[in-house]
């Protein structure tokens, strides 16, 4: 008898099925389904290149790839480390409009500073005009000048783009830093550079790192800047082997090898991060005071600061707005407003369902007792980690079998072709937006929810409130903060989105990001130009309301 009420009752505390389990993990699979699929259509081509491509192309790929990574990754982490623990540790002439202004770079695109970067330097540019017209030199014979379009210059526009990733996480973390740990070291005679490499630096080590992940990340991930300055990476090599040599099964293959270099980096700096452990000595430690650098010291402290900042942000902004100013008629090209409308219908369309998923998958994780669910929440994240290339070959081979399987039974019932409704649509470029984008969502309403006082959603239990009632009426009042920052973020990602716009636009289809791609591959700077500002503009919101939120 005691043990048919023992199976009785394991049976009731059983959980059965629900919508917030059944939903979760159908974001999930949605999410991860495209990384997935680019493993399938790797390891199944049609036509198998992958001997012809490692004989070939793909070293050079790799070396290419490694050298931006490397080089790009120290200039940043270089730049964004030293100008954090610069603002966090002194005060110095203009050390107060730095401190956020050093933030600004992240609005302006890396294909966007490229193309700014070389009509600066170019030939007929104005640094090579004024200096002929200085020394008196004739042509290009008389003088030698840096070859522009090389993996160097590409790795100085890429770490001028991408530093704030290091510097935002390593101020932070110089911030939480106590002042008594700082004096123990100045009074045992510590100087100004043994503070940083022996204090500083190691307690501020995994908030480099992570910034530095994030920097490797978006360089393996990029293709603008590369492509605009002819240098063959991973990246580049899968727009080649798909568009010009109509093999699938070889450009996956390349993604996958991308997808594996990405998911090794973040496997490394989270191994990294784990091995270190690091403890606050004290509840109520003292804020840093900072130091007084006044004179030669003071400016000389604001220029090295200052030149990250007129690299990423002032020399883009100030070119492409010379360029915009002086091209009246480009305003008005009805192509502009449709490449305008198209990025905000596509943008705003993904930034809405992605927040609603992240919402719906987040609470429902946190409502269900399913382990499946929560064993699939940090896994949806790596779509941001994989590059929008990857995402758009796991998006686009699999949407056209369905696509044209669906436009098959739809005309086998009707009698009419509807066409390709899927991979003909912008539908195609929502989903890559919605996996790609998903992580900054997902961590923004997790962080949001996290600090909603667990008493508030059981006292509206108690009250008769459901599940839905208990989102609608306290978490999502509470959180709409938040929630609106991630509105405002995803959309502005999707707005600079190149590589997989690219791949997965329907014919005749231009966002403001592909417009500037395609006017700035013929070299026309002034047209590119408009479309560019735009993009900066509305990324400037992002970032000076980023730049609100962490003061």
């Amino acid at each position: 008898m005691t043990e048919q009420i023992t199976q009785v009752s394991r049976v009731r505390r059983r959980p059965g099925p629900d919508i917030w389990s059944a939903g979760a993990l159908l974001i999930a699979a949605m999410v991860l389904a495209p990384i997935l699929a680019v493993f399938w259509i790797a390891l199944t081509p049609t036509d198998n290149i992958w001997p012809h491509l490692v004989s070939t192309t793909l070293p050079r790929y790799l070396i290419n790839t490694g050298f931006l990574m490397v080089v790009t990754g120290s200039l940043a982490a270089v730049a964004g480390t030293a100008a954090a623990w610069m603002i966090t540790q002194y005060r110095f002439p203009l050390s107060r409009v730095l401190e956020w202004a050093l933030l600004l770079p992240l609005s302006v695109p890396a294909y966007v500073g490229a193309y700014a970067l070389v009509e600066f330097l170019e030939y007929a540019g104005p640094l090579q005009t004024m200096l002929r017209d200085l020394f008196g030199w004739q042509n290009a014979q008389d003088y030698r000048f840096p070859e522009i379009r090389s993996r160097g210059f590409a790795s100085i526009v890429l770490a001028a783009a991408l530093y704030p990733y290091v510097y935002l996480l390593a101020r932070a973390a110089f911030r939480e830093g106590s002042a008594d740990t700082f004096d123990v070291a100045r009074a045992l005679g510590a100087g100004p550079f043994a503070r940083f490499f022996k204090i500083g630096l190691p307690l501020a080590r995994p908030a480099i790192a992570a910034g530095t992940a994030i920097v490797l990340m978006e360089t393996v991930s990029d293709f603008g800047t590369v492509e605009f300055f002819a240098v063959q990476t991973l990246t580049t090599g899968i727009f080649s082997v798909w568009l010009e040599g109509y093999n699938a099964g070889g450009a996956a293959q390349i993604a996958s090898l991308v997808l594996i270099l990405v998911l090794m980096l973040v496997g490394f700096e989270k191994a990294g991060r784990a091995r270190l452990r690091f403890f606050r000595l004290s509840r109520q430690s003292r804020p840093i005071v900072k130091t007084a650098l006044t004179g030669p010291r003071g400016w000389l402290a604001c220029a090295l600061c200052a030149v990250p900042f007129l690299v990423g942000f002032v020399l883009p902004a100030t070119v492409i707005a010379s360029h915009a100013a002086h091209n009246i008629e480009g305003w008005a090209d009805p192509g502009l407003m449709r490449a305008l409308l198209n990025s905000a219908a596509v943008g705003g369309t993904a930034a809405f369902v992605t927040v609603l998923g992240a919402l719906f998958m987040v609470y429902g994780v946190r409502q269900t007792g399913r382990r499946l669910p929560r064993l699939l929440l940090p896994f949806t994240t790596i779509g941001y980690a994989a590059p929008g290339a990857v995402i758009g070959i796991g998006i686009l081979i699999p949407l056209s079998f369905l696509d044209h399987g669906l436009a098959d039974a739809i005309t086998f019932m009707t009698g009419t072709d509807p066409g390709l409704l899927l991979t003909g649509s912008a539908f195609a470029i929502v989903l890559a937006y919605v996996v790609r984008f998903f992580a900054i969502a997902q961590g923004a309403v997790d962080s949001a929810m996290g600090r909603v006082a667990p008493s508030l959603p059981l006292a509206a239990r108690s009250l008769g409130r459901g599940v839905g009632g208990v989102l609608r009426e306290i978490y999502v009042p509470l959180i709409k903060g938040s929630v609106g920052t991630a509105l405002l973020l995803v959309f502005v990602d999707c707005l600079k989105e190149l590589p997989a716009t690219l791949l997965l636009r329907p014919f005749n289809f231009d966002t403001l990001a592909t417009r500037v791609y395609d006017q700035a591959s013929l070299e026309n700077i002034t047209d590119a130009a408009p479309p560019a500002l735009m993009v900066m503009a509305v990324s400037l919101v992002a970032v000076l309301w980023l730049a609100r939120t962490n003061r």
